[in-house]
Order: structure tokens, then C-alpha cells, then sequence
């Protein structure tokens, strides 16, 4: 068994309050577990209005699938034009 983990740091720059930032990240969290059946969580910068960090996760059996899988999830959120990309790192363990 192996679990595949996307650590993304995002900005959302249309955020004006926590509460927009938390509607923006809500939608972004369902479109990507509705899309993709993967775990997502904010774990970072909850108290900051414009930032967030998620974390997505995957388990699989084949290392390849779960690189692709989470490859493909980072393609689907830079995609978004209410947040920005600043940092990610994807680990398969």
C-alpha cells in the first residue's frame, strides 16, 4: 500500500475576509474530492484571509498512478482563477 500527499500553498487574492477565503477554499476542496475521490483538508493559514495551505491525499498500490492522480490534481487547481499557486510538493510513501 502506498499514500500519495499534495501539499499546495495557495493565494487567494479576491479574498477580502476570512469568510471569502473560506468560501473560495470550500468550493475548491469539493470540486477536487468530487473530481479526483481524494482526501482534502486546509491545514495551514486558516486566520489568514488570502492564504491557505491543503493538503490531498491518495492511497493506491501503484506509485505511478498516484503521482499521475495527484498530478493531474495540481493541474485541475492551477486552473482556478481565484487562487494563485505559490508553492507544492508531493510526496508518495
Amino acid at each position: 500500500m502506498l499514500v500519495g500527499i499534495l501539499k499546495l500553498s495557495l493565494f487567494a487574492g479576491e479574498a477580502r475576509s476570512l469568510k471569502d477565503k473560506r468560501r473560495i477554499v470550500a468550493a475548491l476542496k469539493d470540486r477536487v474530492r468530487n473530481r479526483f475521490n481524494v482526501s482534502v483538508a486546509e491545514v495551514d493559514f486558516q486566520d489568514l484571509h488570502q492564504r491557505c495551505m491543503l493538503a490531498v491525499a491518495a492511497v493506491s498500490n501503484d506509485g505511478r498512478y498516484l503521482n499521475g492522480q495527484l498530478d493531474a490534481v495540481l493541474d485541475f487547481v492551477t486552473k482556478d482563477h481565484r487562487i494563485v499557486l505559490l508553492s507544492h510538493e508531493i510526496e508518495v510513501f
